[in-house]
């Protein structure tokens, strides 16, 4: 379960440090041939993964763009989204992080996309009483083929701001070790992951 003594101690926002060394790792491991280019899809985090990538001298060599979809009809609109699914849900599950990186992949013309959805506080009516997010990230390998790999972030004791932070980071540790893992060859086509932060 993702908590406050993860993300800083009390909870605090970490520094904007750990967001550029998450940025060059992930320059650094997009830079290698074959090269690859990222683009996010965010909801709930409002933009804070965009500006994690962003956060390296150089981001451009590997990062394309990135869009905010906050409500589901803009979800639909621009990432393609499934409309009577992300309503049931109420836009806020794996299936449709992962269609949110798919739709990301198409409109920017990426390899990888990663996207997040999501509470980033307790909502009585949707009967949420801790905030919690989906993300997803999404590989197109061509010919059909894709890697998808997706997980749940709690945020018991966060803030609305401490919440959107501490899953945009979660984001970018998640696209690192990814490429990590697939540079090394780790990676198995087709694998689908679901990732144990709950």
């Amino acid at each position: 379960m993702a908590g406050a003594a993860d993300f800083g101690e009390g909870g605090g926002v970490v520094s904007r440090s750990a967001e550029a060394r998450l940025s060059a790792a992930v320059r650094e491991l997009c830079g290698a041939r074959p090269r690859v280019r990222v683009a996010a899809a965010e909801s709930l985090t409002c933009g804070r993964v965009q500006a994690l990538l962003g956060a390296a001298a150089g981001a451009s060599d590997f990062f394309v763009g990135g869009i905010t979809a906050y409500t589901i009809a803009q979800k639909v609109a621009w990432l393609g989204v499934d409309a009577r699914a992300a309503r049931r849900v109420n836009a806020v599950s794996a299936e449709v992080a992962v269609q949110m990186a798919r739709g990301a992949i198409e409109r920017f013309g990426a390899h990888i996309a990663v996207a997040t959805t999501g509470y980033a506080g307790a909502d009585a009516a949707a009967g949420v009483d801790v905030p919690y997010a989906w993300w997803a990230l999404v590989h197109a390998r061509g010919r059909g083929k894709e890697e998808v790999r997706s997980g749940r972030v709690f945020g018991e004791g966060l803030d609305r701001e401490e919440m959107q932070t501490a899953v945009a980071l979660v984001v970018g540790a998640e696209l690192r070790d990814y490429l990590a893992a697939w540079r090394a060859g780790a990676v198995r086509q087709g694998n689908l992951t679901t990732n144990g932060h709950e």
